[in-house]
């Protein structure tokens, strides 16, 4: 028998976590069944059941997968000497994740911010989902604070905050972007960054 490559086993599971995240920023995590993500990647259950257990295993893939993005984007933001200003750096972060998951076919562009809001809800009530989530919170809100101490020492942003409470406002920025794409629908990015250019802008002194 031939020998499956690590590259075919790789599509493959790429394949299934696509579909899977389609069908539940479609019809939601409670009203998707494990058949309907079989129909949706057109594969058989063995072929499946061998990548993943169940839909929680598969949100809980997606949510690592995501996780690491914005982690991996906010890092390497951190080691560029200065930052990208708050603006910059939020809208960049936010058009390649979003725009990456375009790439999965979504009906509409709210539809992985629809995703983010019912992973979000499932964690009320998945303590285990829910430690992952935070563990993965944990991690971007240290990336964050790397990118406002670097801005701090730069004299880009003022030292008499602590750097975690503007991480967590920034994370709390994106996190409500996202949530008025999933209700509202599609926004640009743009209105985003344009918005915190806009608070910027201001130039509060220290008092």
């Amino acid at each position: 028998m031939a020998r499956v490559s690590q590259e075919h086993l790789d599509a493959r599971r790429r394949q299934i976590l696509d579909g899977a995240a389609r069908c539940f920023a479609r019809n939601g995590f409670h009203a998707t069944s494990m058949q309907d993500v079989l129909k949706e990647v057109d594969l058989s259950a063995g072929a499946v059941y061998r990548y993943f257990t169940g839909k929680e295993d598969l949100i809980r893939a997606i949510v690592t997968e995501v996780l690491g993005e914005l982690r991996g984007a906010f890092e390497a933001a951190a080691v560029q000497s200065p930052p990208p200003p708050p603006d910059a750096l939020v809208g960049h972060v936010m058009k390649e994740v979003l725009g990456r998951r375009k790439g999965l076919s979504y009906e509409d562009e709210s539809g992985f911010p629809r995703l983010l809001v019912q992973v979000w809800t499932e964690t009320l009530r998945n303590d285990e989902l829910s430690a992952q989530l935070r563990e993965g919170y944990d991690t971007v809100r240290a990336a964050w604070c790397k990118v406002v101490e670097a801005y701090q020492t730069a004299g880009m942003m003022r030292t008499d905050i602590p750097p975690e409470h503007v991480a967590r406002t920034m994370i709390g920025v994106a996190q409500g972007f996202c949530a008025q794409q999933a209700l509202f629908g599609p926004v640009p990015v743009e209105v985003l960054q344009n918005g915190l250019r806009g608070l910027m802008s201001m130039g509060q002194q220290p008092r």
